[in-house]
């Protein structure tokens, strides 16, 4: 693997296209992940940002005219802070999210997938308290 450098590019961004409001969307995301939407985000606008505070890359929701129409080829994996991986799955559920299928092994290893409001899978892992 190569050094990091000058030259090299940062990931800005992870963007989600969505059908429906973006603002929606990023709220679902911003009570998910525990980050606000940016100041300036209102319902209706075409674009709703998320800001890591600890300078990682922003999550952008962006109104598009198409559908989703396969599964994520990129997907977020989620490790859960302070709850166990049931307990983390069953909050994003009540804000919304929708269960894909469970591949937790006997050992407790594995993942829950989980798909947005929009349809947009992500994992939810082992919690780091298990």
């Amino acid at each position: 693997m190569g050094e990091a450098s000058a030259s090299n590019p940062v990931i800005r961004s992870l963007t989600f296209d969505c059908t429906g409001d973006p603002y929606d969307l990023g709220l679902f995301w911003s009570e998910l992940l525990g980050r606000p939407l940016a100041d300036d985000d209102k319902p209706g606008d075409p674009e709703a940002l998320i800001v890591d505070p600890s300078g990682g890359p922003t999550l952008l929701f962006v109104h598009v005219p198409e559908d989703k129409a396969a599964k994520n080829r990129i997907h977020l994996d989620l490790k859960p802070q302070g709850r166990t991986r049931s307990a983390e799955v069953e909050r994003a559920l009540a804000l919304g999210a929708r269960r894909i299928a469970d591949h937790t092994r006997p050992d407790g290893g594995g993942w829950v997938v989980l798909a947005d409001p929009e349809g947009n899978e992500f994992c939810v892992e082992r919690g780091e308290s298990e």
